[in-house]
């Protein structure tokens, strides 16, 4: 029996005639994704002054329909950083696949060592990625994928420490363009969260005097805003705050005290008279 992929389902020969097996043909043009299929919207996330707050809903869409509703786009890199993906939910699954791997292969290399001097005593060894750590290798290979023509359709938040301890928040995006900056927003976000976070810190002095649960709140209630807003986004969500003691996700967040008394007075929303 014939059990060749190109076989399955076939019909005789001698009845309808030779198969076309010509779309099995490889020795076309090498393609690539020109265009995202299943995508995920807005992610946003704010600095206070002992860490980083990110938010994104779990909604991941296949065009405009609103398919899949419980995809987590907050993922975590050895409870030092916290990474946000905005995009292409195929690159995103890629990139977490790679991630796995690097952070498997950074755990193994930073292993507690005895010190010499005190074999009770352990420190860790030098080379353990921090937070602005992975954003340069995210941009690096962000970066290559852009110059070999096969981009990962991702915007990506990093969050997490630097090196002097202090919190670190940046983005890289499809073409390797990456900044900082003490809020930041994907999607529709950069558009309706980022007036609303920049009102509590335009400038990295004013996070500096944000407390962790005033931050919270501003990412609860930008998170709100866009389900207003975006059509593409969910009523539910995950929250990440990372800070020296660690990260602490919650990955089921629903929003509350929900109002759409404002739609009322929208201009062209439901039957109106002028």
């Amino acid at each position: 029996m014939d059990h060749r992929p190109q076989a399955w389902g076939r019909p005789r020969d001698d009845v309808y005639g030779a198969y076309d097996g010509s779309y099995l043909n490889n020795s076309g043009p090498r393609t690539v994704t020109q265009s995202p299929v299943v995508t995920g919207t807005s992610v946003i996330a704010i600095k206070y002054k002992d860490g980083v707050v990110m938010a994104a809903d779990n909604l991941a869409s296949y065009g405009s329909l609103a398919r899949f509703t419980d995809v987590k786009r907050l993922r975590t890199f050895l409870d030092t950083t916290v990474i946000g993906f905005g995009g292409d939910v195929s690159d995103m699954q890629f990139l977490d696949r790679h991630l796995k791997e690097l952070a498997t292969d950074e755990s193994y290399e930073a292993e507690p060592t005895l010190d010499e001097d005190d074999e009770d005593s352990s420190s860790p060894k030098a080379g353990h990625l921090n937070a602005a750590n992975l954003f340069k290798y995210l941009q690096k290979l962000m970066y290559q994928r852009r110059n070999s023509f096969d981009p990962l359709w991702n915007q990506i938040l990093v969050a997490g420490l630097d090196s002097d301890s202090k919190p670190f928040l940046a983005s890289v995006d499809l073409r390797g363009t990456s900044f900082t900056s003490p809020s930041l927003a994907t999607g529709f976000g950069s558009a309706l969260a980022q007036p609303i976070m920049r009102k509590y810190a335009a400038t990295e002095e004013d996070a500096a005097k944000l407390t962790r649960e005033q931050a919270v709140e501003v990412v609860k209630e930008c998170m709100k805003v866009l389900f207003y807003r975006d059509a593409r986004s969910l009523d539910r969500y995950s929250i990440a705050v990372v800070n020296k003691d660690g990260i602490e996700l919650k990955e089921d967040e629903q929003l509350e005290k929900q109002s759409w008394a404002f739609a009322e007075r929208i201009k062209g929303y439901g039957t109106q008279t002028v």
